[in-house]
């Protein structure tokens, strides 16, 4: 539904992980705000 990536230990709460098929673009308009913390690492809190 949202095109994430969930660490196996990864609970309610936390930031996903936002895999590189998804663009820049399309994840500030799904996301908004995200962190990237590496050009192939990029995370977010879950839309609601």
């Amino acid at each position: 539904e949202h095109s994430v990536a969930l660490p196996a230990n990864w609970t309610v709460g936390e930031d996903v992980i936002i895999p590189s098929a998804v663009s820049d673009a399309d994840a500030k308009v799904k996301f908004g705000e995200f962190e990237a913390v590496l050009p192939y690492v990029r995370t977010a809190k879950l839309p609601q």
